[in-house]
């Protein structure tokens, strides 16, 4: 259960901050996220992952339907160099996945880290 809700709180969040903050804000909702919810750290890397798999190929192909996939044959080819605009929304997605994947695990570290004793003197 805390899996899912962190996937799509994960979601949520990243396509909110998305639209008025940096690509990069996907890392720190993922942080957060993950860093509240308690889970181990394979969990809290694939609900990172998954989330922006989902969120970014969800989006770049929307995108690239709407206007016919114009935009993504011209800069496939220029990145990729080939024709492929579907090859292109994959690596968009694992892009934002390894993020956000990444960033989440984080989070479970930094939330499962051990205190240290503290010294008295």
């Amino acid at each position: 259960m805390k899996f899912i809700v962190s996937l799509i709180l994960i979601i949520l969040l990243s396509f909110c901050a998305c639209l008025y903050l940096p690509w990069w804000s996907i890392a720190i909702v993922a942080f957060i996220v993950t860093a509240l919810i308690p889970q181990g750290a394979g969990k809290s890397f694939l609900a990172g992952f998954i989330a922006l798999f989902l969120l970014w190929g969800g989006l770049s192909y929307w995108i690239s339907v709407n206007n016919h996939h114009l935009l993504a044959h011209r800069v496939s080819l220029l990145i990729l160099k080939m024709d492929n605009p579907y090859l292109l929304m994959l690596v968009t997605s694992l892009i934002g996945a390894l993020v956000a994947g990444f960033a989440a695990l984080t989070g479970s570290f930094l939330r499962n880290r051990k205190q240290p004793a503290s010294r008295v003197l």
